[in-house]
């Protein structure tokens, strides 16, 4: 396979039909942007085991895909559907064994990496890393993803006023990373 194509509906149906060498055509084709999806919304440290489950559930679930919209596409919807739920057990987990504080404070300016103060611009992807969770979930699935505010509060069963909030914290919050 050539690089930058993207293979046809001919290797989904092979996948679907079990053949592995199809499927890594698939994954070949669409880790990158799984990968770079998973960054998005987790941070670098999560993303490579994330992007394994992305791939497992899809392999699981390539039957179901019917060809209604383009295999990316779906992987795409998959692999948020993944992200989400990981980071919701993540949250169960980590309010089911931490005593801490919530875990939503934003760190005071002086805690702060001496990196991150000498640096006088910022890559936007670290300064999305650093929001919260719920308003870097929010970010990442409007303003770089394209979901609806509708979308999103259905994909996280907020209501929508939630997800705007979210979304104009991360906004805000990233202006300030971005500024200093």
């Amino acid at each position: 396979m050539t690089a930058g194509v993207v293979p046809g509906a001919d290797v989904v149906h092979r996948a679907q039909r079990g053949d592995m060498d199809a499927f890594a055509q698939l994954y070949r084709a669409h880790a990158p942007g799984i990968l770079l999806l998973c960054r998005r919304m987790t941070g670098a440290d999560k993303a490579d085991e994330l992007m394994q489950d992305v791939f497992v559930r899809a392999w699981q679930q390539l039957g179901s895909f019917r060809g209604e919209s383009a295999f990316a596409t779906w992987l795409h919807r998959l692999g948020v559907n993944v992200i989400l739920n990981a980071l919701r057990s993540a949250k169960r987990d980590e309010l089911r064994f931490s005593d801490e504080g919530d875990e939503d404070d934003w760190p005071a300016p002086e805690s702060a990496s001496l990196e991150r103060r000498l640096n006088t611009r910022m890559d936007i992807d670290a300064a999305v890393a650093q929001l919260p969770l719920g308003a870097r979930t929010v970010f990442v699935l409007y303003d770089i993803q394209g979901y609806s505010h509708a979308e999103i509060a259905e994909q996280l069963g907020v209501a929508g006023g939630t997800v705007r909030a979210q979304l104009w914290r991360a906004r805000r919050l990233l202006m300030k990373l971005l500024d200093q």
